[in-house]
């Protein structure tokens, strides 16, 4: 099941609204969260749930058992054994048959390829019980005495499938002591169908596009084209991961949780440093919080360290080289910051910025979109000179007049509109009462707009569900 579905929209989260609003206790409306997250979750395959379930299980027993032990070797133990597992459930459902392809074209093996299905969202709710179970051992957090508490915090369904990445310090307290104020649940909705609308009405649309450019034929595209086409792409990934974690955002603060932003208009960056300070921040913060802390032969560097970091970022996203490749391109870059420095930095105009880390960031994405390393290399070709289709056609002009109000509209949206009318609301009562009325009248009509394009639509997961 996905957000952006009808049945979503209008069965399954109705209902699930109006059981938890039906239960008083909070205890109660804990168990209905479970309930509906297990079944969000088993929706279409319902064997996954076992494999959540026993993570569950074992990861509880591994909080339980740090907090219960007093010897630090017997800590490391338990802490190392709960790692290994996560790591392994990861290694095996997401990584087994990509280790077995490159053992077997390295050394001539003939090992038999494992076919195992990549189970949605188990990088994300795996990472969270990682960083549960290391703040135990750091004491940061205390462990979850109460099973069904620590199962909430894992399999709780708006932030489930593709984060964004929850620390149980950000929601510990909220499990036990919550209430949704109306300016929570107004929030909650607004953002709520914003996210939707990214979805279905900008990155739906968009992908459109994008297939009938890049993911076409790379190699008969023209220089124009390419460039088109992966802009586009760049566009589409934004407001498809982005609008994930709205509704995600929203829906948590509906049920009376907070979860942290994942996205900080990341276009706005003027720098690569800064795009991901602003882009999957809770990816980029989980990385600087248990990766960077490791150390090389007993001491720490940081070089090694932004290179472990940008290593495993690009690891993380997929079983595919051209995924490394990316997370080490990115890595390049921030080295290549860091050395200069900040101050240095700053002395170059901004409008230089601006370009460099715009043209860093779509080439980036062309490294993501294409795992093929055939059309890859067709790729950077055709940016150039050396595209042997010319510059342009009549195909990219005729997609740009026929989509420039999409366009459009996706670049204007990439800027924090609605942080600026907040700021203009607060002028005035008056101002602030229009803005309310108005607010309510684009979110009707976008929920209504959403709604009209998934009616026979071919449902287009997120594409961040495969992670």
């Amino acid at each position: 099941m996905i957000f952006s579905s009808l049945i979503f929209l209008y069965l399954f989260l109705p209902l699930c609204l109006i059981a938890y609003g039906v239960v008083k206790p909070l205890r109660g409306k804990n168990i209905v969260l479970i309930i509906f997250s297990l079944a969000f979750y088993a929706w279409g395959e319902p064997v996954r749930i076992g494999f959540l379930l026993l993570s569950a299980v074992i990861n509880y027993f591994v909080g339980i058992g740090i907090g219960a032990v007093g010897s630090e070797k017997l800590k490391k133990l338990i802490v190392g054994g709960g790692l290994v597992y996560n790591i392994g459930m990861i290694a095996v459902f997401k990584y087994s048959g990509f280790l077995v392809e490159n053992v077997n074209a390295l050394f001539g093996a003939k090992f038999p390829v494992p076919d195992i299905a990549v189970m949605a969202g188990i990088s994300f709710y795996t990472f969270q019980i990682i960083s549960y179970i290391v703040d135990c051992y750091w004491g940061k957090v205390e462990p979850q005495e109460n099973f069904a508490d620590l199962l909430l915090y894992i399999c709780l369904f708006p932030q489930l499938i593709a984060g964004p990445i929850v620390r149980y310090s950000t929601v510990a307290e909220e499990i036990n002591y919550r209430k949704t104020t109306l300016k929570d649940l107004s929030g909650g909705l607004t953002r709520l169908v914003v996210g939707l609308a990214k979805k279905v009405i900008l990155a739906d649309q968009l992908f459109r596009v994008v297939e009938d450019t890049v993911g076409n034929d790379v190699g008969k595209l023209t220089v124009a084209g390419t460039w088109y086409g992966i802009i586009l792409y760049s566009l589409y990934i934004y407001f498809d991961f982005s609008g994930y974690s709205d509704m995600a955002i929203g829906m948590g603060r509906i049920f009376g949780f907070h979860f942290n932003e994942n996205f900080d208009h990341p276009y706005l960056c003027k720098d690569i440093q800064e795009f991901w300070q602003r882009w999957h921040i809770s990816l980029g913060s989980f990385f600087r919080d248990y990766l960077m802390p490791i150390t090389f032969f007993g001491r720490r560097n940081k070089y090694f360290s932004l290179f472990l970091v940008w290593l495993c970022t690009g690891v993380w996203h997929g079983a595919s080289w051209n995924y490394v490749i990316w997370g080490l391109y990115y890595g390049a870059f921030i080295m290549l910051e860091t050395v200069i420095g900040k101050k240095r930095i700053k002395k170059i105009p901004v409008v230089i910025r601006h370009i460099y880390s715009k043209l860093v960031i779509i080439i980036g994405f062309g490294i993501f979109y294409f795992e093929d390393f055939g059309q890859l290399g067709l790729f950077f070709r055709n940016l150039t000179p050396l595209n042997p289709n010319g510059f342009t056609s009549s195909f990219e002009a005729m997609s740009l007049r026929s989509n420039l109000w999409l366009i459009l509209a996706a670049v204007i949206c990439t800027f924090p509109l609605i942080n600026w009318f907040g700021k203009m609301s607060e002028r005035s009562l008056r101002v602030k009462a229009a803005f309310g009325v108005s607010g309510t009248v684009v979110c009707a009509a976008l929920l209504v707009m959403s709604s009209i394009l998934l009616v026979d639509a071919t449902t287009n997961a997120f594409l961040y569900w495969k992670f």
